[in-house]
C-alpha cells in the first residue's frame, strides 16, 4: 500500500507541474510532463546529487518548449508549492491537537513550521517584487532564468483561482507521502494518532530536503528519533521506519528508469537536442 501511495504522489505531483506549466503558457501533456518528472525522480534519488533531478526536467522540458527559462521557473514555482504547504500542514495538526505543543518536540516543529513559512514569504515577496525580481533582465542564462521566475510569479497574482488548485493539488501529495510513511509505521508496530503523524512528519520531509546527506540518509532517521521519541517509539523503530521510507521511494523511483533512458533519444530524433 504504501509503495501504491508513493506512485499516487508522483501522479499528483506531475499533474502539480502540469498545471504550474499550462499556467505560465507552455502546452504539453500530462504523459510528457510525467515522463520527464519521473525521470527527475530517478536521477535525484539514485545519483549523489540533490539537484540533479531538477536540472534533468529543467534541460528536457526546456528543450520541449524552446524556452529552458520557463521551464526553469515552473519547476521552481512547482517546488516552492510543496514547500509551503509542508509547514501549513504541520501548522493545522498542531492547532487541532494543541497537547502536542506542550512537549519539546511539538515547540520545535511549531518554530520550524513557522520559520520556514516566513523564510518562504521573504523569498516570494523578493522575487515577485518589481524593485527586486521585477530588476532582473534576460543579460544572460541565470538572469534570464530568475527574471522568468519573477514573471510566473506576477501571472500567479493575477489568476488567484490557479494557485489554489496548485495548492490543492499539493496539498494532496503531501498527504499521500505521509500515508505511505503510516503504512510503514503500521506494518513494524509503530501505532499513533494521526494528528501526531501530520504535525511532524512534514516537518521530517523539510529536514531530509537539506543538501547534507544523500538522499537524506541519516538526517530522515534522526528526524524521525526526535519527532517520534516523545511518543515512546524506540529510537531503534524510528530508524528502520526511515529506512523503509526511502527504500519505497527508492523502489517508486524505479518507475522513472524507462523515461530517463529513452527521453534524450527522443527529443533527439526532433532536433532539440
Amino acid at each position: 500500500m504504501s509503495l501504491l501511495l508513493t506512485l499516487a504522489a508522483f501522479g499528483l505531483a506531475s499533474l502539480r507541474w502540469l498545471e504550474v506549466c499550462r499556467t505560465l503558457g507552455a502546452a504539453l501533456s500530462f504523459s510528457n510532463v510525467s515522463s520527464y518528472f519521473l525521470a527527475g525522480q530517478f536521477v535525484g534519488n539514485f545519483l549523489p546529487t540533490t539537484v540533479g533531478g531538477d536540472i534533468l526536467r529543467v534541460t528536457r522540458m526546456g528543450a520541449e518548449i524552446g524556452d529552458h527559462s520557463r521551464a526553469f521557473a515552473s519547476v521552481v514555482i512547482e517546488r516552492l508549492t510543496g514547500w509551503v504547504v509542508l509547514p501549513v500542514i504541520t501548522l493545522c495538526a498542531l492547532i487541532l491537537d494543541p497537547s502536542l505543543m506542550s512537549s519539546r518536540r511539538g515547540a520545535v516543529a511549531l518554530a520550524a513550521a513557522l520559520g520556514t513559512l516566513v523564510l518562504l514569504s521573504v523569498l516570494i515577496f523578493v522575487a515577485q517584487h518589481p524593485r527586486f525580481g521585477g530588476r532582473l533582465q534576460g543579460q544572460n542564462r541565470v538572469t534570464a532564468s530568475l527574471a522568468a521566475v519573477h514573471q510566473g510569479l506576477k501571472i500567479y497574482r493575477k489568476v488567484p483561482g490557479s494557485m489554489l488548485r496548485l495548492l490543492t493539488v499539493a496539498v494532496a501529495f503531501q498527504a499521500c507521502l505521509i500515508a505511505a510513511v503510516i503504512c510503514i509505521a503500521n506494518s513494524i508496530g509503530i501505532r499513533l494518532e494521526t494528528s501526531t503523524w501530520f504535525a511532524f512528519i512534514p516537518m521530517v520531509f523539510v529536514a531530509q530536503v537539506f543538501p547534507i546527506a544523500i538522499g537524506g540518509l541519516g538526517v530522515r532517521e534522526a528526524a524521525l528519533v526526535f519527532f517520534l521519541g516523545g511518543s515512546f517509539v524506540a529510537s531503534g523503530q524510528s530508524v528502520v521506519l526511515g529506512l523503509l521510507t526511502y527504500a519505497v521511494t527508492l523502489v517508486a523511483s524505479l518507475a522513472g528508469v524507462v523515461p530517463f533512458i529513452f527521453g534524450p533519444r527522443r527529443q533527439t530524433t526532433k532536433g532539440e537536442l
